[in-house]
């Protein structure tokens, strides 16, 4: 059990502690409510930009890298289309500079032409690499842009376009900064050897500032989907791909444990049926996952599998939707059931065994509305029943609308 005290600052700054003792070592996380569906359709990779320019300096301390690393600690950041996360690990005595740090860089951070154009030419280097010259570079993208027409899902945290951190003003840049990186705006969360009362006492000094007004929820939310979608494409890829996806429900859902167990008893591990159905014994693919995306507002249900070179494409959709319906047809057994839970429940226990993984968990429960439920959840799953199991699937698969992804090697193009 993760045992914590928390408080909110009347700047709106929310703080959580988890004292342990068994360390000489402090982890420091800062979750800004921020993410990529925060952005503007024609400004987007903002908040993917803010996560490097966060560490290129502030008033106050002008290299975080080298400092962290010069007292012998760690820290590092990401992004989603949720929220962005940094985190810092360091001997517990250094614990007011990273408090400081943290505060200047919310406060005073430098944006500047040389900075913002530094980090531009990072991102764009990104972008290239990752996501226009790599295989399957944009394999999510068209998922998303199929899946999803209102909602900002419909863009990777990356950006939309290229072209949009490239024109990225610093007018532009300075507003993004002022309406999300500020302490009603954010969570503080600490692990390690220190005391909670202590802790608050030095945050409340330390963050006596304020800025900016309340986040106002400006994006549009996806409509119930109403028909199935298909796409094809071609690209410059050794295998074809397909990928079909279900709308499903918000994380902060019960429902949501259903769909993890739903997608393990698919596809996670060699033994799975997916697995073991379409990979070892039908030998149609090469590898098949059935994944959930975990997403603030209503997700994805995502099946993804690559097929072995020459293999009909129509075949193995036939394929995977026959172990689909087998979800239904064919009787969960007990084994198999408890099986995908004790590794669920495995995992639970193991993801708060750190300090720097307690204080990340507890920044993300708190930022879902459901800080209770990073003690909660092994229960959680431990009372879905097979049952629960059996009705999502004949829901999700076949009574929702679904997209289907054909992601095509370009040699297959008989066009």
């Amino acid at each position: 059990m993760v045992k914590y005290k928390e408080k909110t600052l009347d700047n709106g700054l929310s703080i959580i502690v988890n004292e342990d003792t068994t360390t000489e070592l402090v982890a420091v996380n800062m979750l800004y409510k921020v993410g990529a569906k925060d952005e503007q359709e024609d400004h987007t990779g903002f908040a993917h930009l803010f996560e490097h320019l966060m560490f290129s300096g502030s008033n106050n301390y002008k290299d975080f890298d080298e400092i962290i690393n010069s007292i012998g600690g760690e820290s590092n950041a990401f992004t989603n289309n949720d929220y962005t996360n940094f985190y810092i690990t360091v001997p517990y005595i250094y614990l007011d500079l990273v408090l400081n740090i943290e505060a200047d860089r919310m406060r005073n951070l430098i944006i500047d032409q040389e900075h913002l154009s530094v980090q531009q030419k990072v991102v764009i280097e990104e972008f290239k690499q990752r996501y226009l010259n790599q295989p399957y570079g944009d394999l999510y993208k068209c998922m998303r842009e199929l899946s999803y027409k209102v909602h900002p899902y419909k863009w990777q945290t990356i950006g939309k376009d290229i072209s949009h951190i490239e024109s990225a003003t610093l007018d532009i840049v300075r507003s993004f900064y002022d309406k999300y990186y500020r302490p009603n705006n954010a969570i503080l969360s600490i692990s390690g050897n220190v005391v909670a009362e202590d802790v608050f006492e030095k945050v409340e000094k330390i963050f006596a500032f304020k800025r900016g007004e309340d986040k106002v929820i400006e994006y549009k939310q996806e409509p119930l989907q109403t028909e199935n979608r298909e796409e094809t494409v071609y690209r410059d890829v050794p295998s074809d791909v397909i990928m079909i996806t279900f709308p499903m429900c918000e994380r902060n859902n019960k429902e949501f444990y259903v769909f993890d167990l739903l997608s393990d008893l698919l596809s996670n591990g060699k033994s799975s049926r997916m697995y073991q159905n379409l990979v070892l014994d039908k030998q149609i693919l090469t590898s098949i996952d059935a994944v959930v995306s975990a997403d603030d507002d209503r997700g994805l249900f995502v099946v993804v599998g690559k097929y072995v070179e020459g293999q009909d494409i129509k075949e193995g959709e036939r394929m995977i939707w026959e172990e689909l319906e087998n979800m239904i047809k064919e009787p969960i057994t007990d084994r198999e059931f408890q099986k995908v839970k004790n590794k669920n429940l495995a995992n639970s226990s193991l993801s708060n065994l750190k300090i720097l993984d307690k204080a990340m968990n507890m920044a993300y429960y708190a930022h879902l509305g459901m800080l209770e439920n990073i003690n909660k959840d092994k229960e959680i799953y431990k009372n879905v029943t097979k049952d629960d199991v059996i009705s999502l699937a004949r829901k999700i698969f076949f009574e929702n609308k679904h997209n289907t992804l054909y992601y095509l090697s370009k040699q297959n193009n008989k066009e």
